[in-house]
């Protein structure tokens, strides 16, 4: 396989970027900071990494001009673009140089595959996939081995379904969308209703929508609604071994980190993030372009534009503030017990 190697100038077009240094420089790929050699081109985006420039070995980085400004001198031999989002410039950078490994058009002979099943152009289907009755998948989809696509399901085109996830039946998935392996789409919802202390099973009977350019990490759970549908808007991105809910519904442009848990029927609204490990109680709703810090149980309604954290999640601020009292605890508790003594003693 030929390997690219681009001058710079032509990497700062692809970029919309400005050049300061040597335009001709020619790049051979890509790496970070630390790891660059000559001829390899990197990226700052966080000032706290700034001091690395005087020591890497690239030959050139994409960064901002605010940081660049920062800067007491410039290394001899490295050539900056400045771009507005340093890390997002960069990506297209990388997505240039980076090799894909093609895939196979066609069925694989080991893959089983149900009746009155429409195939879009250019499909790959790899070994020991099983595709359900009447499913339906658009052109240049990719399924890796050993998934389970079950029954009237729908992925639309242009979407990569990497080895071992299950797709449960009726699921509807959008264009491109990616589900990274081991996740299951469309399992049976928890729910049960106890009677003299003995569980029943509710049957689960709607369905699973992930629509439009959403990506579900590895060991992603996502339960199909009891009625009606469990739905993940355009855009959002979920990370790996997160467990959404049935009935959930979430909003376009939503991150979600890894260990994450909402339980069934509650709204999350557009371009939230739940950081790590966060916590979502049943039945409630998180607003528009809320924050969520790592380890946030969210037990009650959030109203849009705020940031939380803490358990029951508050305000930022506020548990800031609550946790600064508590870390003054010691020494308060300390002088109280040296006030008592005096009054003792007097």
């Amino acid at each position: 396989m030929k390997k690219i190697q681009k001058k710079l100038f032509v990497l700062s077009k692809l970029i919309n970027g400005e050049i300061d240094g040597d335009k001709d420089v020619l790049i051979k790929g890509t790496a970070g900071i630390k790891q660059a050699k000559k001829s390899d081109i990197t990226f700052v985006d966080n000032e706290k990494y700034l001091s690395l420039l005087e020591t890497t070995s690239a030959s050139a980085v994409v960064i901002s001009k605010r940081n660049a400004e920062k800067l007491s001198s410039k290394k001899k031999g490295l050539s900056f673009i400045y771009a507005e989002n340093p890390s997002l410039a960069f990506s297209k950078i990388v997505s240039l140089f980076a090799s894909e490994i093609s895939q196979p058009k066609g069925i694989h002979s080991s893959a089983v595959i149900g009746r009155n099943v429409e195939l879009g152009k250019d499909i790959t289907i790899q070994a020991c996939v099983v595709i359900e009755d009447n499913v339906k998948i658009g052109a240049r989809t990719v399924i890796y081995p050993g998934v389970y696509i079950g029954a009237e399901s729908l992925i639309c085109e242009d979407c990569l379904v990497y080895p071992n996830v299950s797709i449960r039946e009726r699921t509807k998935i959008g264009k491109r969308v990616i589900i990274h392996s081991g996740a299951v789409i469309g399992s049976d919802g928890f729910g049960f209703s106890a009677v003299n202390g003995k569980h029943s099973k509710i049957p689960q009977l709607g369905v699973v929508e992930i629509d439009n350019d959403v990506e579900i990490g590895a060991n992603v759970t996502i339960d199909r609604a009891r009625f009606d549908k469990t739905y993940i808007g355009k855009g959002t991105k979920i990370d790996n071994l997160v467990q959404i809910g049935h009935n959930v519904i979430i909003g376009a442009n939503t991150i979600i980190v890894a260990q994450t848990g909402i339980s069934g029927s509650s709204q999350i609204g557009k371009n939230v993030t739940l950081a790590g490990q966060v916590g979502v109680a049943g039945h409630i709703v998180v607003g528009d372009n809320v924050v969520a810090a790592a380890r946030s149980g969210i037990t009650k309604s959030v109203s849009e534009n705020t940031s939380v954290s803490g358990f029951p999640a508050k305000p930022h601020n506020q548990e800031q503030k609550n946790k600064a009292c508590v870390q003054r605890l010691p020494k308060l508790f300390e002088r109280f017990r040296k006030l008592e003594e005096r009054v003792k003693n007097d």
